[in-house]
């Protein structure tokens, strides 16, 4: 990220709710669709809760788990349009909640490339080498404005 001020990311739902979080697109039902700290595979987006306590999907009632969901298909389905639109390589997009290492529900939405290299076209996001998630020139900056830019307008449509 080139903004200066990276406090937002010691308290990322926080920061969103009180609309200080520069990552965010858009405020969802359940939550607020944020474009990725990293932009190796362009297009990276997250889901994150609007509800500070829950960990997981099953901290919520059901009918927020629900939302919340909907809200993962929505994303999925904008970046999906916005990165086949953007690049004809476009392969397909990946649904992930995990939180291994982030103790709050966050679900990342990976668009998959065909010029993936061979050996990591199939496989999971996170065996991507270190220096993807590290070096600077991955890093979310202006170049990613247009993509970003087209994510947050597939939401819109997608309302």
């Amino acid at each position: 990220m080139t903004e200066t001020n990276a406090d937002f990311r010691t308290d990322r739902i926080g920061s969103a709710l009180r609309g200080e979080n520069p990552t965010v697109m858009r405020r969802l039902d359940a939550g607020f669709a944020v474009i990725g700290d990293v932009q190796f595979l362009p297009g990276y987006s997250i889901l994150l809760t609007d509800e500070p306590g829950a960990e997981r999907l099953s901290d919520l009632p059901r009918p927020r788990r629900l939302a919340y969901l909907a809200d993962m298909d929505r994303l999925g389905e904008a970046v999906e349009r916005a990165c086949r639109a953007a690049d004809p390589a476009f392969r397909r997009v990946n649904l992930e909640i995990l939180g291994n290492k982030d103790a709050f529900l966050h679900a990342h939405v990976w668009p998959r490339y065909d010029w993936e290299s061979e050996h990591l076209v199939q496989k999971p996001v996170w065996l991507y080498p270190p220096d993807r998630w590290y070096d600077g020139q991955y890093a979310l900056s202006p170049q990613h404005d247009a993509i970003r830019a087209a994510v947050t307008a597939e939401l819109d449509a997608l309302r």
